[in-house]
């Protein structure tokens, strides 16, 4: 079946993003029963929702994986994508955002702006997503619009102006003033099937006109048209149909924001849906994408219509126990149908699309032809992974993938039985082609399988659905730091010579290198200088490709180097005996060697902490931190006598942090941590470190 009456001026791709319990999957529960795709809402911590299929979601009542949903409202498509709230899961908000074009930011109108609040937005403001911000809970005690509002201002956003105001306060909220037309729209009970329109109470008429007023001052400062308009006749002068452009057009550059508020789960929802509609952008909206050819680079552009060639990226991978290896993909330009075929051109590979569906979170309705700007996902692609670029094989096109940052921490895993060890290393494969930030490598020292993921319950999700998913059962061990190694001295030039005589033909490579530290993050950058000759051009890739290979082991404790300037300026090679291997193992010799004599160190992950805890356990909560080599950089006052204590703290100290932290205010605090950056160790960590290495050799 096609999609149904498509127009793709009136799809929208969203995101539903926020801090964890806002109330994400909440509000996306709301929307599916306001669209009609459900019978009823269903309860988080009843683990009865759509989007929260996974039986690890219903049991935690959190959100792990990102689920796609498809739904209809007043004649638009609604594409809508539910991520993740807790820092370990950041990963699927990144590769949600980078293929949506438009977000709704859920808050919780008990808490205001929360630390994975600005996390998700710094997201949004990355990909430059146009988003609606939606205060839920306002109607629960301690729930307060404006305090939230002001909170957005102070930590996210000044441009932030509500375009619905509610009508009372807490348990009394029966409805919202629509700024925009100036009607209200009330209900009796918050789960009543319809809104009724009626006229402004007498009492916030004075409130409404003056949030009225700074909605279109500022709406119109981001249109030189509008702008004269308002100029030219004031606010009296524009209709409502010249406002509501106003305020959609400001809200499309991405630095205005329309604020609502109400419960996620009421019949306020509906409001919701007609700002998405009216105020969020279609694909057409959001441009073309660009991307380069891959053989020549030039860059190409795609326009979103399906006249242009087929371009996709596909955004994410999940096993579906049903069918199999699912691929989602969001279109760009053209259209697919089922049956042809496609070229991965990230991999070269060309492939044949045998189904496509569209996704109801873990259900799917199969379509025949998939068109410019909507998300749908392929059944069965072999070679394709997240960041992929998916075209049509006459027109190739690279789009700009997706990156990833490295996971900071690791567990050794090893199965229980032998029965299972065939099964684990399938299952730990199919695993980390879902997840990017997921990675698994051997210890080749102690033969372990080590898996490093983004934080303790990531790892433990992971393991957790090994059992479950794929019947592997595993023996676990204590979770380990992912340290680097770097220099700090610039300019050190050595030479690595590798000479070999053996009867015959020998060996022979020569290379002199200049190193030098490399921009934090960077990883690493080669630079040939060779001038002349002196080094044949078919030994440089060897040689460079030695220089990596060394760089995996460092000189302190065997731990990866990174941030690293490499130069090869001169050296030598022998008529005879020279070879690409001699080159390697010279280039190899002296990376090692220059490591050795350019000030290495160590360096460890530095993770930032937020902690929620009432104003009474804030002593023990410093203390315990600064005893964990922390650094506290700011404490802020929250609704409720609580406090916000944001703290940077290497992850070596953190383990266990969450336990420790419950036991320490009776159950009271809340935390989260994310990876910062990387710092150097401090000299008597550094030997205690070393020293344990030597003793128990792991990742």
């Amino acid at each position: 079946m096609a999609a149904k009456n498509y127009q793709i001026n009136k799809l929208r791709n969203i995101g539903i993003i926020a801090h964890i319990d806002a109330g994400k999957t909440t509000t996306t529960e709301g929307i599916l029963y306001r669209t009609g795709l459900k019978h009823k809402i269903g309860a988080v911590h009843e683990g009865e929702t759509t989007t929260d299929w996974m039986a690890q979601e219903r049991e935690r009542g959190i959100t792990i994986v990102s689920a796609a949903v498809t739904c209809y409202w007043k004649d638009h498509q609604i594409n809508i994508i539910d991520t993740p709230g807790h820092i370990d899961f950041t990963v699927e908000v990144e590769r949600s955002l980078r293929v949506l074009d438009g977000a709704v930011v859920v808050f919780d109108g008990k808490m205001g702006v929360e630390s994975q609040s600005e996390t998700v937005w710094r997201q949004a403001d990355k990909y430059h997503v146009p988003r609606i911000c939606f205060i839920n809970k306002i109607n629960q005690t301690g729930g307060d619009f404006h305090k939230s509002l002001e909170s957005i201002h102070n930590r996210l956003s000044r441009h932030a102006f509500p375009v619905h105001l509610p009508i009372g306060f807490e348990q009394a909220i029966n409805g919202v003033v629509d700024l925009i037309s100036m009607k209200s729209y009330t209900y009796k009970n918050f789960t009543d099937h319809e809104l009724i329109e009626g006229e402004i109470p007498e009492s916030m008429l004075e409130e409404c006109k003056h949030y009225r007023s700074l909605l279109i001052e500022n709406a119109v400062a981001e249109d030189e048209n509008m702008l004269e308009k308002y100029l030219d006749n004031g606010e009296e002068g524009m209709t409502e149909e010249d406002i509501r452009l106003a305020v959609r057009n400001a809200t499309l550059t991405g630095k205005f924001f329309p604020v609502t508020g109400g419960d996620g789960r009421g019949v306020v929802v509906e409001k919701v849906l007609d700002l998405i509609n009216d105020l969020l952008p279609s694909p057409l909206e959001r441009g073309s994408a660009w991307g380069k050819h891959p053989k020549t680079g030039e860059e190409i552009e795609r326009k979103s219509n399906n006249e242009d060639p087929f371009s996709a990226l596909a955004f994410k991978i999940a096993t579906d126990p049903f069918v199999g290896k699912l691929a989602y993909f969001r279109v760009y330009s053209g259209k697919l149908s089922a049956g042809s075929y496609i070229l991965n051109s990230s991999t070269g590979q060309k492939e044949r699309v045998g189904r496509i569906v569209r996704m109801q979170a873990d259900k799917r309705e199969d379509i025949d032809l998939v068109q410019a700007g909507d998300i749908a996902a392929i059944v069965g692609l072999k070679g394709t992974t997240t960041g992929n670029t998916l075209c049509d094989p006459d027109h190739p096109i690279l789009l700009e993938s997706i990156t990833f940052p490295d996971p900071p921490v690791s567990i050794a895993i090893e199965p229980k039985t032998k029965a299972d060890q065939e099964k684990m290393s399938l299952a730990l494969q199919r695993l980390a082609e879902e997840d990017p930030t997921f990675r698994i490598h051997s210890n080749e020292e102690t033969g372990q399988t080590i898996i490093s993921g983004m934080g303790e319950l990531h790892l433990e999700i992971i393991v957790d659905r090994m059992k479950r998913e794929f019947s592997v059962e595993a023996n676990v061990g204590q979770p380990q730091v992912a340290y680097r190694e770097s220099i700090r001295k610039a300019g050190v030039e050595v030479q690595g010579k590798f000479i070999r005589q053996s009867g015959g033909r020998g060996q022979y490579g020569d290379v002199w290198i200049r190193l030098s530290p490399a921009e934090s993050g960077s990883g690493f950058e080669f630079v040939n200088s060779i001038k002349g000759g002196v080094i044949p051009s078919e030994y440089i890739p060897a040689t460079r490709k030695g220089i990596e290979e060394a760089m995996a082991n460092g000189v302190i404790a065997g731990y990866p180097v990174v941030d690293v300037k490499v130069e090869l300026y001169d050296g030598s090679y022998h008529d005879v005996d020279s070879s690409e291997m001699a080159f390697s193992i010279a280039g190899s010799m002296a990376l090692q060697e220059g490591v050795r004599k350019a000030n290495p160190v160590l360096m460890e992950p530095i993770m930032k902490v937020v902690v929620v805890c009432p104003e009474s356990f804030m002593g023990d909560v410093i203390g315990d931190l600064n005893s964990k080599r922390g650094r506290i950089e700011s404490m802020e006052d929250l609704a409720g006598g609580t406090k916000e204590i944001t703290a940077y703290v290497p992850l070596g100290e953190m383990f266990g942090y969450t336990t420790n932290l419950r036991s320490m205010t009776q159950g009271r605090a809340s935390s989260t941590m994310e990876l910062d950056h990387y710092a150097d160790v401090p000299p008597n960590v550094t030997e205690a470190i070393v020293s344990k290495r030597a003793r128990t050799p792991s990742s």
